[in-house]
């Protein structure tokens, strides 16, 4: 392209910044890979060949490709385009799911973030395993890990019922006396038994419903079916005719952000930092 712009090879060693040699050699490399001759260069000239013009017109659409995939990079790289995938179940999709995307969308208005909705703690792992999803949004262990785990804040969890099946109960509630309490909760989830296990009575008699599906449980809350512990941000904007109890002691889990020990997408990271200065802004309030 630069001879035909140019119409001399040696303007477009120049150009180029080769030795004219190095660019002759180029050209008959070239020509030898593709079968023919790509320049009449009888008499002094340099010009193209009929099998030339051919090739100037593929060659000049794959420069245009090349340089709209370099601006689509720089886009993602300066955070213009692009987006992330979060991985999330039902525990931490309203909160803290909800403000931590809100506050991303503000600082990057041009990203767009993907949902991956699991039904266990578990799938966020699976998610990020198989690559479905960039960052997960889970609850932290103190064991070893083989994600990137990192912290971000704690959430509560507190007891929420239709007023009749408390009665006169106030809270804090000591998490004792709710073992005779009926419980909606997913007794399935082996996170949820660990959480709950002080509050769950002997052959878990007191679940009277075993449901893995969140608006399920709180429909059956709200219709006086049973009790659940749910975070107190979910069980105020989801539960609004319920009552709701604090815990004695009070029942917290550590949440963060877990990622592939892979380094992270620019949007990606960007979500990370967001997420951090948003925990850090409300630790100082």
């Amino acid at each position: 392209m630069a001879i035909v712009d140019h119409g001399t090879v040696s303007k477009a060693a120049q150009v180029l910044y080769v030795s004219q040699p190095s660019l002759n050699q180029a050209i008959s490399t070239l020509e030898n890979r593709v079968g023919t001759v790509l320049f009449d260069r009888s008499g002094g000239r340099c010009e193209l060949t009929t099998a030339g013009c051919r090739f100037e017109i593929a060659a000049r659409r794959i420069l245009a490709d090349v340089e709209q995939a370099k601006s689509a990079v720089t886009e993602v790289r300066e955070l213009r385009a692009g987006g992330v995938d979060v991985a999330v179940n039902a525990d931490f999709r309203i909160d803290p799911l909800v403000p931590m995307i809100a506050r991303f969308r503000e600082r990057h208005p041009s990203l767009w973030v993907r949902i991956i909705d699991v039904t266990t703690p578990t799938g966020v792992h699976a998610a990020l395993r198989v690559g479905e999803a960039e960052i997960g949004v889970a609850e932290l262990s103190d064991g070893p890990q083989r994600f990137n785990e990192i912290p971000i804040d704690t959430q509560e969890l507190v007891l929420a019922a239709d007023p009749e099946i408390l009665g006169a109960q106030a809270g804090p509630l000591p998490r004792a006396r709710v073992r005779s309490l009926p419980l909606v909760i997913d007794h399935g989830d082996r996170t949820t038994k660990r959480l709950l296990a002080d509050m769950i009575d002997i052959d878990a008699r007191n679940v009277v419903v075993d449901c893995a599906h969140p608006p399920a449980i709180w429909a059956l809350v709200n219709r006086g079916v049973g009790a659940t512990v749910l975070p107190r941000e979910v069980a105020t904007q989801q539960l609004p005719g319920a009552r709701v109890l604090a815990l004695d002691p009070p029942l917290h889990r550590r949440w963060g952000l877990v990622t592939r020990p892979s380094a992270l997408s620019p949007a990606a990271a960007a979500f990370v930092a967001s997420a951090v200065d948003r925990a850090q802004r409300q630790a100082e309030r």
